[in-house]
């Protein structure tokens, strides 16, 4: 096994990084979403509030049949509004959930090949350790050898 084994490993970790900087380019655009989203709900129920405070105070002080029908038609549509907000808040924060769940798997494939290229790398100066000693062990042996037919000692 070489460093040359490693390029795949390497491209296609690089490949996963640029997934995960995408995946958390998302997740910050799924953040806004369900942000704004919540804010649009949160002024639309202060709106129906403070509409209705107020036209309660008016009401108390006495109100013609007309202005009632249309206080109730305007509260209708003013919960219908509320309704699909709160939809579409709710389908924001899925979104986020998805986005943000694709964001940890992408990055758990990334810490994969990282890990496995970890391994590779250990392995390669392991093999290297090994031919360095098997060299090293070859080259005693020879002077050894060579050492003995020349009728010298040498030192253990």
């Amino acid at each position: 096994m070489s460093e040359r084994t490693l390029e795949p490993l390497q491209l296609l970790l690089q490949r996963e990084q640029q997934h995960c900087e995408q995946a958390q380019a998302a997740l910050r655009d799924a953040d806004r979403t369900e942000q704004r989203a919540r804010l649009q709900h949160e002024q639309l129920v202060t709106y129906r509030g403070e509409y209705e405070a107020r036209w309660s105070r008016q009401f108390a002080q006495g109100a013609s049949m007309d202005i009632l029908q249309c206080y109730r038609s305007f509260m209708q549509r003013l919960d219908q509004a509320l309704a699909l907000q709160a939809r579409q808040l709710q389908l924001a924060e899925r979104q986020r959930e998805q986005a943000r769940q694709q964001l940890l798997d992408i990055e758990r494939r990334a810490a994969s090949v990282r890990k496995l290229i970890e391994r590779r790398l250990a392995e390669l100066a392991a093999s290297g350790r090994r031919h360095e000693q098997k060299l090293t062990d070859e080259q005693a042996q020879r002077l050894r050898w060579h050492a003995s037919r020349h009728g010298r000692l040498l030192p253990q």
